[in-house]
C-alpha cells in the first residue's frame, strides 16, 4: 500500500454511520480488519495504568527500533519502524517497553480464531491484520457485511480487551485503504457504487504500490490524485511508466481490483534474530544466542504444526557485512536441539572470526505432513521432542518463561529484538 490517505472531511463522514445507519454495503464482501497499535495495545491491556501515556514498543537499547506506539506516542511524532533513540528525544516522557513476541503471538492467535468462526475465508497478512471474505457466511449469519465488521469489532474487544479498526468494501484494496483511514477503533463502509467517489479525490500515495519515489515521477506528470491517474489515457500511461506499472495503477484508480482472499498462504521459512546491543566476539555467547533463537524457531514450528529440512543462520558484523550458511537435514524437524546443533556447526565451520552484531536462525523447506519429521526408532531425538512438547504445555499454562534450558537462565548478553516493523 502506498503513502497514508486522507479524504476531505465530509467526504470522509459520508462514508460512515450516521445516526447509526451505514451507507449500503450490498456487494461489499470483502473485510479488512487491522487491530489498532496493537503491541502497545497488548501492554496496556497488561498494564492499565498506561492506558492514559504514550507508550512504545520496540528495541530499548541504543540500536533498537519501535515496533508500536499507541496513539498518544504518535501526537509527538513517533512511529513504527523509527529509530528507538530518535523516538526518545522526540518523547523523553513515554514508557519504553521490549516487545513480548509470545504474548502478542496468543492474542493474535485468538483474534484470528474469531475471524475464522465467522468464516473460513480468511487472509493473515501479519499478526495483527487479515483480509476475510465474508459474501459466503452473510445467510449464515443474519447479517450485511458491515453488521459482521461490527460483530468482529465487539467480539475481539470483549475476548482480547484490544480495539481494531474495519474497512468493508467490494474489493481488497479498497477494504485495506479504508480501515486505515478510520482508525482507530473505527469502520468504514465504501458502498459499490461509491468507489470513484471515494478514490478519485486521494493523492497518488493511496495506491497500492506507488512509494515516495513513484509518487514524484507521477507528480512530474502532473498526476497528483488517484482521478489523475484514472483521467490519463492508458496508452499514454504506458508510454510515461512502463506497461506493467501503468496497468496496475489504471486499473486501480478506476477501482479495480480482482485479487480473491486466499485463506491458505504457505508459509516458506521461520526463523528468528537479535541484534546485540555490544558487538560479541566470544563464541561462547554467539552459541549461547543460537540456542535462544533456535528454541523460539522450533517452538513456532510446533505451534504450527510445521517441520522444516533446511537450516540457516545469519550473521551481520559490525562493519554491516552480512552473510548466511545453511545444511539441509536428512529429514525435516522442529525439535530444538538438531536445530541448535546444526546451527553452531554452521558457526563453528563455516563463519569466519569477527565481532558480531547481528545473529539469526531460520529453518526453510517446511512440510506440515506428519511423515516429514518420522525419525530412526529410539533415535536421541525422540527425547528430545518429547522434552520439547512439555515444555509447549508448561509455557501456554504458565507463561513463555516457566521452561527455558538450564545455560539461558545467566545474565543476558545485552540484546535488542531485530523485527519487521509494520507501519502504522
Amino acid at each position: 500500500m502506498g503513502r497514508s490517505a486522507n479524504l476531505p472531511r465530509g467526504l470522509r463522514e459520508r462514508f460512515r454511520a450516521r445516526d447509526g445507519v451505514w451507507p449500503d454495503d450490498t456487494g461489499c464482501r470483502m473485510l479488512h480488519v487491522d487491530m489498532d497499535a496493537f503491541y502497545a495495545s497488548v501492554e496496556i491491556r497488561e498494564r492499565p495504568e498506561l492506558a492514559s501515556v504514550p507508550v512504545v514498543v520496540g528495541g530499548v537499547g541504543g540500536r533498537g527500533v519501535v515496533c508500536s506506539a499507541n496513539y498518544l506516542a504518535r501526537e509527538y511524532g513517533v512511529r513504527s519502524a523509527m529509530p528507538t533513540a530518535h523516538a526518545r528525544r522526540l518523547a523523553p516522557h513515554a514508557v519504553y517497553l521490549p516487545p513480548q513476541f509470545d504474548l502478542y503471538q496468543e492474542v493474535s492467535r485468538g483474534v484470528m480464531s474469531i475471524f475464522r468462526d465467522i468464516t473460513p475465508l480468511v487472509e493473515p497478512l501479519s499478526l495483527d491484520e487479515a483480509f476475510l471474505d465474508v459474501g459466503g457466511a452473510l445467510r449464515r449469519l443474519g447479517m450485511t457485511p458491515g453488521g459482521v465488521g461490527e460483530l468482529i469489532r465487539s467480539r475481539v474487544f470483549e475476548a482480547h480487551g484490544v480495539t481494531c479498526s474495519v474497512g468493508v468494501a467490494p474489493t481488497k484494496f479498497l477494504a485495506k485503504l479504508s480501515s486505515g483511514m478510520c482508525k482507530p477503533d473505527g469502520m468504514m463502509v465504501i458502498p459499490a457504487d461509491s468507489t470513484l467517489e471515494f478514490l478519485h479525490p486521494l493523492p497518488v500515495g493511496a495506491l497500492w504500490g506507488v512509494g515516495e519515489k513513484t509518487a514524484a515521477r507521477l507528480s512530474q506528470l502532473g498526476l497528483e490524485t488517484v482521478g489523475d491517474v484514472a483521467a490519463m489515457p492508458l496508452p499514454t500511461l504506458r508510454r510515461k511508466i512502463g506497461v506493467a506499472l501503468a496497468e496496475h495503477l489504471f486499473a486501480l484508480s478506476r477501482g479495480v481490483d480482482d485479487r480473491a482472499v486466499v485463506p491458505e498462504s504457505r508459509e516458506k521459512s521461520i526463523g528468528a534474530e537479535e541484534t546485540f546491543e555490544v558487538d560479541h566476539l566470544d563464541r561462547g555467547v554467539l552459541r549461547r544466542e543460537l540456542l535462544r533463537l533456535s528454541e523460539r524457531t522450533a517452538g513456532s514450528l510446533r505451534a504450527k504444526g510445521l517441520h522444516g529440512r533446511t537450516v540457516s543462520i545469519k550473521v551481520r558484523f559490525a562493519d554491516f557485512t552480512t552473510i548466511t550458511r545453511s545444511r539441509t537435514l536428512p529429514l525435516a524437524t522442529d525439535v530444538t536441539q538438531e536445530i541448535y546443533r546444526t546451527a553452531v556447526e554452521l558457526l563453528d565451520t563455516q563463519v569466519p572470526p569477527g565481532a558480531v552484531r547481528l545473529i539469526g536462525v531460520r529453518i526453510e523447506g517446511l512440510d506440515n505432513s506428519d511423515s516429514a519429521h518420522q525419525l530412526i526408532f529410539d533415535a536421541p531425538e525422540n527425547g528430545w521432542r518429547e522434552a520439547d512438547q512439555a515444555a509447549d504445555q508448561a509455557r501456554s499454562r504458565f507463561g513463555s518463561l516457566a521452561i527455558r534450558p538450564a545455560s539461558l537462565l545467566g545474565k543476558d548478553p545485552q540484546r535488542t529484538a531485530e523485527f519487521e516493523p509494520k507501519p502504522e
